[in-house]
């Protein structure tokens, strides 16, 4: 490659005649018979045909084609690109034309394979439907109807509902409104509103989704020492009364160990874990089917549920088996467990609670049936204050003038202050989810019109679900049953023990 070079301006006229016949008598042409010379006269090759090379024409001035370019074209010409060159690395093959081909189309169909052919059933009606029905259901559902009643229970779940309707909408709407590749929910947000409001409500969505995990991580170990295996319980409780604080550190120990497992199945990953959803869904809609099931059973043949009640208030069947205050013996009658826990000692003369010896003490059923007319009971709100005794409407009851208090005795109690807002803010989560199918936008095959139907029936399935719901526990269930939060285990639900009583 020559060093030196010396560059020799051309002057051009506006017509470029002179130039012309300038060019005619300095290079004369070929003779007859032979090829014109195409050849540049640096390096004897062929001129390379690109956009930079020539450039002038597009300027008018045709004449510099071939010598103001001529620096360049050389360099060119004797210079490759990088990009070339590594294009033609990274292309390198050692095989024949036609087994290129061969891989590129079994390369191309394994593409078409893997396209996303998620409909609308699979890609976002079944994803949200999981992840709306959660473990409000099935812990504290009951518990909202005994405390608000079956009108103001179902106003709350009304309120709630339409709140993630009117969400769902709107996100249809957005869906709609465009192409919804890869990103779900949060590109749809940053799209319609900026990305800093995108990313202010992706934030939010990642603290809910945070606490809605610690949420189900709690429910579960409540479920598991409550009803499952009592036995199991790590700290136990010491005294009466000491229930609640023990069930919180066993929370914290089973809570961290449930945590650091599910840290552990994400580490690994959660492909392992989604390919059993279906399975997980298929436990909860036979869960929800089983309450429907039971409460055709109760229409015929209620279940056996006493509930002990002293008075009108609740007592809760620890310590004591038989609901009375003696027992008739071959000698007379003999003083019960429950009067041991009321009174000071067994003897018939001892001293008792005053409420306990003016009241009587009576048995009624937790679960009279959906033909019983209990519905008219718990159509309106009981809301009570914290420590208040859970009581029955519609008993009689004469009140102690020298009472103190609960006193360690076997009442059921209020553990915590009850009201409308409060209820709603403890049933809300219970609706969220309706993200689940919109996060998958990248693997639907329409996402435009997957996304609001699966949505949006998603949503209506889980309504009818809730409100049928609360209308079937207030036609089923005995209000007291209904408000005490550990129903299964104050009343006959468990032994003493905890041993698990067959009540269905």
């Amino acid at each position: 490659m020559p060093t030196n070079f010396t560059v020799v301006p051309v002057e051009a006229r506006a017509d470029g005649g002179q130039d012309e016949a300038a060019e005619q008598t300095e290079a004369p042409g070929p003779p007859e018979g032979a090829e014109p010379d195409c050849s540049n006269p640096g390096d004897g090759g062929p001129r390379e045909d690109s956009p930079f090379i020539g450039g002038a024409e597009a300027d008018g001035g045709s004449v510099l084609e071939g010598r103001s370019m001529a620096l360049f074209e050389e360099e060119m010409d004797s210079n490759p690109m990088v990009s070339s060159l590594l294009n033609k690395l990274a292309n390198y093959t050692n095989l024949s034309q036609g087994v290129v081909e061969h891989e590129e189309d079994e390369d191309s169909r394994r593409r078409e394979v893997k396209n996303p052919r998620m409909g609308t059933f699979i890609g976002v009606y079944l994803p949200c439907l999981q992840n709306i029905l959660g473990v409000i259901l099935f812990l504290r559902l009951t518990w909202i109807v005994g405390a608000a009643g079956v009108l103001e229970s179902f106003l709350i779940v009304s309120m709630c509902c339409t709140c993630t309707m009117l969400t769902a909408i709107s996100m249809s709407a957005i869906a709609t409104n465009g192409v919804v590749p890869a990103g779900g929910s949060y590109y749809m947000i940053s799209r319609s509103l900026g990305p800093e409001f995108g990313g202010a409500v992706g934030l939010c969505f990642y603290l809910g989704t945070t606490f809605a995990g610690s949420m189900y991580i709690l429910g579960t170990i409540e479920i598991f020492l409550t009803y499952i295996s009592p036995s199991a319980a790590i700290v136990q409780a010491e005294a009466a009364g000491g229930e609640a604080a023990a069930m919180l550190h066993n929370m914290r120990v089973y809570g961290t160990g449930t945590l650091l497992l599910m840290a552990l199945v994400v580490f690994v990953g959660v492909k392992y874990v989604n390919k059993l959803a279906l399975v997980f869904l298929a436990c909860v809609v036979l869960s929800i089917l089983a309450i429907y099931a039971g409460v055709v059973k109760t229409a015929f043949h209620p279940p056996d549920v006493p509930v002990c009640l002293l008075g009108n208030r609740t007592l809760s069947r620890r310590g004591f088996d038989v609901c009375a205050k003696v027992h008739a013996a071959s000698n007379g009658s003999t003083p019960t467990a429950l009067w041991g826990l009321f009174c000071n000692s067994s003897a018939a003369s001892s001293s008792c609670d005053p409420y306990f010896v003016q009241n009587n003490v009576t048995e009624v059923q937790g679960i009279p049936g959906v033909a019983s007319g209990v519905l008219l009971d718990n159509l309106w709100s009981a809301y009570a204050d914290k420590g208040a005794f859970v009581e029955k409407k519609g008993v009689a009851s004469v009140p102690a003038p020298d009472e103190s208090g609960a006193g360690g005795l076997p009442y059921v109690l209020a553990d915590i202050m009850t009201y409308f807002t409060m209820l709603v803010g403890i049933y809300f989560p219970s609706v969220t989810g309706i993200m689940a199918g919109s996060n998958r936008s990248g693997d639907l095959r329409d996402a435009q019109k997957s996304i609001p139907t699966g949505t949006i029936l998603a949503i209506a399935t889980t309504s009818f679900i809730y409100l049928s719901c609360i209308v079937l526990f207030g036609a089923c269930i005995e209000g007291v049953v209904l408000r005490d939060k550990y129903v299964g285990f104050t009343h006959s639900f468990w032994k003493p023990l905890g041993q698990p009583a067959l009540v269905f």
